[in-house]
């Protein structure tokens, strides 16, 4: 029976132990992918650490948004990349004290004002896991315009 109240989107996962610290995530929409740890932590570097598909999941959504705004703007987009650097506490848990995303977009007669409102309303209004760990992290957003022919 779920716990959650009447009305409200429900995602689901599932994760799967598989041996040592190896794990299978699959998601509610049928895919799915390996989580293991280091050596040194009695894994096999089989698959990507959990908190390295956090901030994969942030990259994702901002870069799903920055990609669709600058598209409904009718700009002439070629590539978006966002490149993610995250710092952790030292200390257990080892959580997220500050997170920068550097995106670059490419594109033919981009205006980077087009590109700064992108970002910044991906940041600040659609992406759901932007806003929230802006809650509990430090995340900051930069980015560079490359002008292709």
């Amino acid at each position: 029976m779920p716990i959650f109240s009447c009305g409200q989107e429900l995602m689901e996962a599932r994760v799967k132990w598989v041996e040592d610290v190896m794990f299978v995530g699959e998601t509610g929409s049928g895919h799915a992918l390996v989580m293991d740890g280091p050596s040194d932590h009695g894994g096999r570097n089989m698959g990507a650490r959990p908190m390295e598909m956090i901030l994969l999941g942030l990259g994702g959504c901002s870069s799903f948004d920055v990609v669709q705004i600058l598209k409904k703007g009718r700009h002439d987009l070629v590539d978006c990349r966002v490149d993610i650097i995250a710092e952790r506490v030292d200390a257990v848990p080892s959580v997220f004290s500050k997170i920068n995303l550097h995106f670059t977009v490419t594109g033919r007669n981009l205006k980077p004002s087009a590109v700064e409102r992108a970002v910044k309303l991906s940041a600040e209004k659609y992406c759901s896991a932007s806003i929230m760990l802006d809650k509990v992290v430090d995340i900051t957003h930069s980015f560079k315009v490359i002008e292709v022919e």
